[in-house]
C-alpha cells in the first residue's frame, strides 16, 4: 500500500516540526512547507534517514499571494493526493495595539487566517471527492476568549476556531475531517517571534510540543473536532467560556500586561 501524504506548514520548528517528526514516524510521507531552504531540507534528510520517509520540501512564505497560490496547487494535485494538512504556520505580537507597527498586523492576519481559509478550501476540493481526509487547523486555547496585549493574534485564533468548527459540521456524515487543535503554552520558538517574556508564565502552564502533538493526532483519530492538550488548559477554555467576559477579558489583560515585563 502507498504510505499517505501529509503537507505541514510552518514545518521547520516547534509544533510542526514535531508533527512532521511523528507523521513520519507513523508511516507518512511528507510535503514540508517553511521559509527557510537550508532547514527543510536538514529535516528531509532526518526523515528520510531515520523512517524512510519521503519527504517534498516546498519553500514558501504564505503572507506572498505568489508562494501561497503554489501550496494550494500542491494541496489540491488530484495524481497526488494530500491526505491530511497541518495548518500549523503562525505567529503573534505583543503589546498595546496602537503602538504595534501596522504591517506585522496585517501580516499575522494573513498568515494566521488567509493563508489557512485559502489551503482549507484547496484540501477540501480534493478531499471531498475522494470522501477522505483529514486538516489540523492549528488555533490556539487564545482562541476562547479576548486577549489584551495579544488582540491580533487572540482574534485571528477567534476565527481560527469558530471556522473550523463550522466546516466540520458542514463536512458531518462525510469521509472527511477538520479539526482545530488549542493548545496553550507551548515551549517553541513561538515566544521569541512574539518578543514574549517566556520566563514571567509559572512553569505550571507549559507543555512540550510532544504532548500537544500526541493530544492532536489521537483526537483526529477519535473524530473529534476541538482537541485541547492538557487538563490546565481545559479548564482555562471551560471557565473563560462560562465566566462572563468582562471578568475573563481583565484576567486575560492581567496576563498579557505580564509578558511585557
Amino acid at each position: 500500500m502507498p504510505r499517505p501524504t501529509a503537507l505541514v506548514t510552518g514545518a521547520s520548528s516547534g509544533i510542526g516540526l514535531v508533527f512532521a517528526r511523528k507523521l513520519a514516524s507513523d508511516g507518512h510521507d511528507l510535503v514540508l512547507v517553511a521559509r527557510r531552504e537550508g532547514r527543510l531540507k536538514e529535516i528531509s534528510d532526518e526523515l528520510a534517514a531515520a523512517h524512510g520517509a519521503t519527504t517534498e520540501v516546498l519553500v514558501a512564505d504564505l503572507t506572498d499571494g505568489d508562494d501561497l497560490a503554489r501550496v494550494e496547487a500542491r494541496v489540491s494535485d488530484t495524481e497526488r493526493p494530500v491526505d491530511l494538512l497541518v495548518n500549523n504556520a503562525g505567529f503573534g505580537t505583543v503589546g498595546r495595539f496602537a503602538e504595534l507597527p501596522i504591517n506585522e498586523e496585517d501580516r499575522e492576519i494573513r498568515l494566521n487566517v488567509l493563508a489557512l481559509v485559502h489551503l482549507t478550501h484547496a484540501a477540501l476540493g480534493a478531499m471531498t471527492a475522494r470522501n477522505r481526509g483529514g486538516i489540523i487547523n492549528v488555533s490556539s486555547v487564545a482562541s476562547f476568549q479576548a486577549g489584551p496585549y495579544n488582540a491580533t493574534y487572540s482574534a485571528t485564533k477567534a476565527f481560527v476556531t469558530s471556522f473550523t468548527e463550522a466546516v466540520s459540521e458542514e463536512l458531518r456524515g462525510t469521509g472527511v475531517q477538520v479539526m482545530a487543535l488549542c493548545p496553550g503554552f507551548t515551549r517553541t520558538e513561538f515566544q521569541e517571534t512574539a518578543s514574549a517574556e517566556a520566563a514571567s508564565v509559572p512553569s505550571l502552564l507549559w507543555q512540550d510540543a510532544e504532548p500537544v502533538v500526541d493530544t492532536a493526532l489521537r483526537d483526529l483519530r477519535r473524530r473529534s473536532t476541538i482537541s485541547i492538550p492538557g487538563l490546565h488548559n481545559k479548564m482555562a477554555a471551560m471557565l473563560s467560556q462560562l465566566a462572563p467576559r468582562a471578568l475573563t477579558r481583565r484576567m486575560s489583560g492581567l496576563v498579557g500586561r505580564r509578558l511585557q515585563t
